[in-house]
């Protein structure tokens, strides 16, 4: 089955600093070597990797930026026969700053734009597999059918009656009851701590059990950087620990992590067991610098837990 990745691809532009200035403050920024990233592009290359037949859309311009971010993707094994292009869309950048082994990421605004799907690409994602992607990206989904346009939570929707099943990559950003048409009937929901919060109020997983069967959701994951993530179906409660390491940059750390889950779940493997497997992938991922870090084979990193685990 392949997997569809819509969301963002973007030149990273790192910087290192002792600390972040305050407002008002001043601050020096050393740089660092430009990488190739995009939050859902990693997750796509970490996808790919993992040997996953994998697809990439995302709404991009035609610069010379854009067709090299789109070369690099099919470097990766992620194919792009869908992307789309919009010459009047931004430069597609991130500024990533790294204080104190975490990091602060600055985007650079690209408009909220309706991604219009062509007859042919509807069809692809009218097949079984997963979607993994974001709130913001799903918003502006449109396709032309007959008699109309299907967009938004109605094309998520008309996916899932076909077996398309969705993964949304919260992030810190969470989600309001008015995203919920949106998250109805998702395989699996991830948020970090800062997400989590943001959507419920509360750290406690267990207390949302009631949410979680309400919308028809079939895991929701709640990652918890070094400690590892914890995840519930409602009724189950699951927690895998995270694996100690010495860090060296934590970007991209999530997007292997969720790729990684796509990619075990299409295997499928046991919740319980695909939870593990992608928290080693991510532990690993920020023992590396780059956003794509946690790009590797499932035998090295099973090879790499292992390690681990006999220490």
């Amino acid at each position: 089955m392949t997997a569809f990745f819509i969301g963002d691809v973007a030149l990273d532009e790192y910087y290192t600093a002792d600390r972040w200035p305050g407002r008002a403050d001043k601050g020096m920024v050393r740089e660092l070597p430009a990488e190739i990233g995009g939050s859902i592009a990693n997750a796509a290359v970490v996808h790919a990797a993992l040997g996953g037949d994998t697809q990439f859309i995302s709404l991009l311009n035609d610069s010379p930026l854009s067709r090299r971010l789109i070369a690099d993707l099919g470097e990766n094994g992620v194919a792009t026969d869908h992307m789309l292009i919009d010459r009047a869309v931004a430069e597609s950048r991130n500024l990533i700053f790294l204080i104190d082994g975490e990091h602060v990421v600055l985007t650079v605004e690209m408009g909220e734009q309706p991604m219009w799907l062509s007859p042919a690409t509807l069809v692809s994602l009218r097949q079984p597999g997963f979607l993994y992607t974001t709130l913001y990206r799903v918003r502006r989904l449109h396709a032309e059918i007959d008699g109309g346009v299907l967009k938004q939570a109605d094309l998520v929707a008309d996916l899932r009656r076909h077996d398309r099943r969705a993964i949304f990559d919260l992030d810190v950003g969470g989600c309001t009851p008015e995203d919920l048409p949106y998250l109805k009937g998702a395989a699996v929901v991830i948020f970090n701590q800062v997400g989590f919060r943001a959507a419920f109020g509360h750290d406690d997983l267990s207390r949302i059990a009631r949410w979680i069967k309400d919308h028809e959701i079939g895991w929701v994951v709640r990652t918890l950087a070094a400690e590892g993530a914890e995840a519930h179906d409602g009724e189950t409660r699951l927690q895998a620990a995270g694996y100690p390491v010495e860090v060296v940059d934590v970007t991209g750390a999530g997007d292997t992590f969720g790729g990684a889950l796509t990619w075990c779940l299409a295997q499928g493997q046991p919740f319980a067991e695909a939870l593990d497997f992608s928290i080693a992938a991510a532990s690993r991922s920020v023992t590396i610098h780059g956003p794509r870090g946690g790009k590797a084979g499932a035998e090295a990193i099973r090879a790499w837990r292992e390690e681990k685990r006999t220490l």
